[in-house]
């Protein structure tokens, strides 16, 4: 190697090592932080507010004992195969938890029950010291760390997931979600008892549901608003004004049930909607999706979550152009995320002008390889924990990338500040 190419080497490579010992600074008092976690095994988001309240919105955990969880179509457990994702998750919200303060979930919001958004029972999940429930998802985090108030879609609209009938026919379901419900209800009847732990269905149309806990007074400007839940959808006029998509009984499958939110911090604007999507199965927008209710009532934002994770049946033209977003977050772990139509359409500067940056948590070589190039080229990181921090009353914002590969969870990436709208 040439001198002159050997010293660049060096010092690149010194560079490189250098950078990746930075850690992220610590939240402060006026920060909003919304880390997306990569565990691998589905959605979990650790959300510190301005004061210094906490939120999680959900803690995904699909079983290894599937084949396909193992396979080259799902990613891999993050940072290691052992222990448990809800050990790691744990272990990321208290390694970033504000300072100073009692380390508990102040918040927790689960979008719906499927295994990479809750959890999921298996014969090989240890149980818990006491409750009788079986460790997995949520059920591990609650464990490892207190909850003050979980909120959830319910569990009797617009079908009741406690009653014979429903037990009987999803009893055999492959995802074990009968098997996971009544974990998580013996989960939240134990925690009620001993450690006076608040469950609520979402309140649709509120803002008043989801508070600052420590200095609502100074932060004016911050909000969260609940926009959907189980189909009902907020008209966006009055609060708790909502008009709903199905009937009783009616039972459309988990996704278009999730919860759907807005948090609002000054100028800035994120949404996130669980699996919420809005394309039928020949390809076409559906107008009487959740999707095409909503947003209209969610209007144009800065950061966006990626429906169902990017699936292909999500984001329709409509939804895309209509959120607009300078900044899309992908929450991913399986070869199905992101379809290439989606690509296609979130980054069509024919369906919404101007820049946008997309960053995922994991990004397969199956999708690399059946995309192609597409990836390369619009994906600023495809792998990492990513962490939006908004600065200055939501006046701007950064996007880091931290380490997924390790437990110091390093800062690799850095871009912005983004100018909020």
């Amino acid at each position: 190697m040439r001198p002159i190419l050997c010293l660049y080497f060096i010092f690149f490579s010194l560079h490189i090592a250098i950078f990746a010992q930075v850690q992220l600074p610590p939240w402060q008092e006026g920060f909003l932080d919304i880390h997306h976690i990569s565990t691998g095994r589905g959605n979990a988001a650790y959300i510190i507010m301005p004061d210094g309240t906490t939120m999680m919105i959900d803690a995904g955990d699909i079983s290894d004992t599937h084949p396909r969880t193992l396979s080259p179509r799902n990613t891999t457990r993050k940072p290691h195969a052992s222990p448990s994702t809800g050990y790691w998750i744990a272990d990321y919200i208290r390694q970033f938890a504000p300072a100073k303060r009692p380390q508990m979930l102040d918040y927790v919001l689960i979008t719906h029950y499927h295994d990479d958004h809750f959890g999921e029972w298996d014969s090989t999940r240890p149980l818990a010291a006491n409750g009788g429930y079986h460790l997995t998802g949520i059920m591990e985090v609650g464990d490892l760390i207190p909850i003050k108030t979980l909120i959830d879609r319910g569990f009797d609209f617009p079908i009741d997931l406690k009653s014979l009938d429903f037990q009987e026919r999803a009893l055999h379901d492959e995802y074990h979600i009968v098997q996971t419900l009544q974990a998580y209800w013996k989960f939240i009847d134990y925690h009620k008892k001993h450690h006076h732990l608040k469950n609520e269905i979402l309140q649709v149309g509120s803002k008043k549901q989801i508070q600052l806990q420590h200095k609502p007074s100074i932060f004016k400007d911050f909000e969260v608003r609940n926009l959907a839940v189980n189909g009902r959808i907020w008209t966006g006029f009055k609060d708790n004004d909502f008009y709903e998509l199905y009937k009783e009984g009616q039972y459309p499958g988990e996704n278009p049930l999730s919860t759907c939110i807005k948090i609002t911090y000054g100028k800035f604007d994120y949404f996130t909607g669980g699996d919420i999507s809005g394309v039928n199965g020949w390809g076409e927008a559906d107008f009487n999706s959740v999707e095409a209710h909503l947003a209209p009532v969610v209007g144009a934002v800065d950061v966006a979550t990626l429906n169902h994770h990017g699936n292909r049946d999500a984001l329709s033209a409509y939804f895309v152009r209509t959120l607009r977003p300078r900044v899309w977050v992908q929450q991913s772990w399986s070869s199905d995320h992101p379809g290439e139509e989606v690509l296609r359409r979130i980054t069509s500067d024919r369906i919404y002008p101007g820049k946008r940056d997309l960053f995922t948590t994991d990004m397969l070589e199956a999708n690399e390889l059946v995309i192609g190039e597409r990836i390369a080229n619009t994906y600023k990181s495809r792998h990492g924990h990513v962490v939006v921090r908004v600065y200055e009353q939501g006046a701007m914002y950064k996007i880091f990338i931290l380490n997924d590969q390790s437990e110091k969870r390093e800062v690799m990436m850095e871009f912005g500040p983004y100018e909020s709208r």
